[in-house]
């Protein structure tokens, strides 16, 4: 059994980059959670009240077989505003609860801000086991948001490219679906990246690459292979 920790920026990024993932690598017993760092998300258009967010966050977490998302308080769309350490020191006191042996983020050439500072501060973060007495991390993927990687220009040749491939199926990609229905006001009408024709292209395209049935694609950041 594996411990798997996704850190994000806000909620249904979680399930948008790890949803069907999260689902099938819990039927294996494998242990998933979430750690979504603006968990109030108080800047999004079309929110819900707090409550009825939370309860969505809830229920998305329950569908894909995760446990209790962790949320913190920091400002939706200000990240930039927030000193890096705070949120180093944020993501590795959630390390050291959970300890992961395997940790998702978001890609650092995200169009997202706040997704660029939560990937530069987990890479920080990741680091604690070399610097504590925790269990050593095995690995550290950046995975990719519909609406937000895919829409980052290619700063410098730097873009997503995924090459580490989780088969999901479609009891992973509906259950990936059914999740993100359960957060108010995420999804969107086809051609939007996060309607449910892009999200299933993305998945069909993710396992065509490998040749495997509907998959959700991450990039290697680091993977120690054990003997």
């Amino acid at each position: 059994m594996k411990v798997y920790l996704t850190v994000t920026a806000h909620p249904d990024d979680e399930i948008l980059g790890f949803g069907a993932s999260a689902y099938t690598l819990s039927q294996q017993g494998h242990k998933i959670f979430n750690c979504i760092l603006s968990g109030d998300v108080d800047a999004r258009q079309h929110r819900p009240e707090v409550d009825k967010l939370y309860q969505d966050t809830s229920e998305a977490q329950k569908i894909v077989g995760a446990e209790p998302a962790i949320l913190g308080k920091f400002p939706n769309i200000k990240f930039n505003t927030v000193p890096h350490l705070d949120l180093v020191q944020y993501i590795e006191s959630v390390i050291e609860k959970v300890q992961p042996d395997i940790i998702i983020t978001h890609h650092p050439y995200d169009l997202n801000n706040d997704h660029y500072h939560t990937s530069k501060a987990c890479q920080a973060a990741v680091r604690l086991f070399q610097r504590k007495p925790i269990k050593p991390l095995n690995a550290l993927y950046f995975m990719e948001i519909p609406s937000s990687t895919d829409w980052a220009f290619p700063v410098d040749g730097q873009q997503f490219r995924p090459d580490t491939f989780i088969e999901v199926g479609e009891a992973g990609l509906s259950r990936k679906l059914e999740a993100l229905y359960a957060y108010e006001g995420v999804m969107r009408k086809y051609p939007h990246p996060r309607s449910d024709e892009s999200i299933r292209a993305l998945a069909i395209l993710r396992g065509s690459q490998v040749g495997r049935n509907l998959c959700e694609g991450f990039q290697t950041a680091m993977n120690i292979i054990e003997p």
